[in-house]
């Protein structure tokens, strides 16, 4: 089974650039990230006829997350548990069957920025992380497979950014931030591109203005 995660900022701006990587990697399960529309939005129709269902959880001009799967979407969960006044769409689960194989329970996450050390926002993106330990946690206990995908908004070791001097002590790098990531891994998840690439210049995060991506 290939899962996949991308941050597809606007699916509508993306949509043809999506479609031509779903048909070039063919993965069985796809996690979206700030689709910037709402459900009503989201090119379903367009991502059905290449073999996806989609689960989505939309908001306007902001935020919005979404499962893609070739397989039976089940028991979709379409906000973060812990705060019903949280009304951000930054999170989606559901159980995805695929073919004959054994069905996995998936997670698409859109963490907060944080926007700056101390600000409102940031402590927003602390308590986020919170309610999504605390959620993981009971997912675990059910001892099914699970797979949580996403754009986390922390570069978790130095090794994840090209500069670390650069951002120490900034948000997104700052260690309460890395501290709420790591709580994930201590439940016992795994970081899935650090045991694949080990090695330097492997880079999970980087800003995408300022001639970043280079």
């Amino acid at each position: 089974m290939k899962i996949a995660t991308w941050n597809v900022n606007s699916v509508k701006a993306r949509l043809e650039h999506l479609k031509r990587w779903l048909d070039a990697a063919k993965p069985d399960i796809v996690l979206l990230q700030e689709l910037k529309c709402e459900e009503s939005a989201f090119p379903a129709m367009e991502l059905k006829g290449l073999g996806y269902d989609a689960a989505v959880s939309g908001q306007k001009t902001y935020n919005g997350v979404a499962i893609l799967a070739k397989g039976k979407i089940a028991d979709v969960t379409a906000a973060l548990p812990g705060d019903k006044s949280d009304d951000h769409a930054r999170y989606i689960e559901a159980t995805v069957a695929v073919g004959g194989a054994r069905p996995v329970r998936v997670a698409s996450v859109y963490a907060p920025n944080g926007q700056e050390v101390g600000s409102d926002k940031y402590d927003y993106k602390l308590r986020f992380y919170q309610r999504l330990a605390a959620h993981m946690e009971q997912l675990l206990a059910r001892e099914e497979p699970l797979a949580l995908g996403g754009d986390f908004n922390v570069a978790p070791w130095d090794i994840d950014v090209h500069d670390p001097k650069a951002w120490r002590g900034q948000v997104l790098v700052s260690p309460p931030e890395r501290a709420a990531l790591r709580r994930l891994l201590n439940l016992g998840m795994t970081d899935a591109l650090r045991v694949l690439h080990p090695e330097p210049g492997q880079y999970s995060w980087w800003d995408y203005r300022n001639n970043a991506w280079p």
